[in-house]
């Protein structure tokens, strides 16, 4: 069964970079097959097995994570949800049925190349190396690496990290980032990884790192989920710059055009800062709060794509 859609409610303006790349990603559009034919083969395939298979992670919040039930909920989860709609309405079908499919950072390209999901609903970063192998839905979320330390931590910036122990989540661009930073400014770090960011946040509780580097946002749900705010804090300036996308395989025109209406939609609708505002400012399901305002940049990214501007 498919998940309750949420309803959307109204609300209420993007340096020139962030149009930029919210054009880049989102691509060119192509036109609406007629009658199913000249079906890309991700869309071919759902057509014939009435089923999408969605990529989720489980400890990504607000994006992709499990609620009480072990339900998987989330931010890309229900872009996703707007995909699986317009697919049903590309492919004919209105009652696609969901398969989720748990990846985790260092599976889930391998994940989308090899046939295994349809699309990766979590908090993958859409850059030109990945774009060499996957495809990128409009910009949905700007993150960026910064640090969380103990609360009792002298460390206020990376500098303070000298020749001590990193723990960062494997496959991640923060990993990249921190031997980026690492190597530039010789700090003789000790870069250790763990598979996802629950078992990193963990290292750090259990003392085996100084820090855990990872997108900012990313910190923020962990620190929320875990009522943690009086034992850990995130710190530091950037150490990258992360947009967000939903992937799906690349080389696949009528499904990029697919993804893109579907993201056109939501915010032509004025649906996209509602869905928005439902992860990041109220509260959570699970029953966390962030409270993290939607900034200038993405917002000016979703008035690109409003075909009404």
């Amino acid at each position: 069964m498919r998940r309750a859609r949420w309803r959307p409610l109204r609300a209420e303006g993007l340096t020139l970079s962030a149009c930029l790349l919210a054009c880049l990603l989102a691509g060119p559009a192509v036109a609406q097959t007629a009658g199913g034919e000249g079906l890309s083969p991700t869309l071919a395939n759902i057509k014939a097995t009435h089923t999408v298979r969605l990529g989720y992670r489980e400890s990504s919040p607000p994006f992709s994570f499990l609620d009480h039930s072990n339900r998987p909920i989330g931010y890309s989860l229900e872009l996703c949800d707007a995909i699986v709609d317009e697919i049903g309405a590309e492919v004919d079908d209105a009652d696609l049925k969901i398969d989720y499919v748990k990846v985790t950072s260092d599976d889930r390209i391998p994940a989308v190349v090899g046939n295994k999901i349809d699309l990766e609903c979590g908090s993958t970063t859409a850059n030109a190396e990945r774009g060499k192998q996957v495809a990128f839905s409009p910009l949905m979320f700007v993150a960026g690496t910064k640090l969380m330390v103990p609360k009792s931590s002298s460390v206020t910036q990376v500098g303070d990290l000298k020749g001590k122990t990193v723990v960062v989540t494997k496959g991640t661009t923060n990993e990249q980032a921190m031997h980026n930073v690492d190597a530039r400014q010789s700090l003789g770090l000790n870069i250790i990884t763990s598979p996802d960011h629950e078992q990193s946040y963990q290292m750090l509780v259990d003392g085996k790192a100084d820090a855990f580097a990872t997108d900012d946002i990313l910190l923020y749900g962990l620190i929320a989920r875990h009522k943690s705010q009086d034992k850990f804090r995130v710190t530091g300036d950037y150490l990258s710059y992360d947009p967000y996308g939903i992937m799906y395989r690349k080389g696949e025109p009528e499904m990029k055009a697919v993804v893109e209406r579907a993201f056109r939609k939501l915010a032509t609708n004025h649906d996209i800062i509602p869905l928005y505002n439902k992860w990041f400012v109220a509260r959570l399901p699970t029953g966390e709060k962030l409270n993290v305002a939607l900034s200038p940049q993405l917002e000016e990214a979703f008035k690109v794509l409003d075909d009404n501007q």
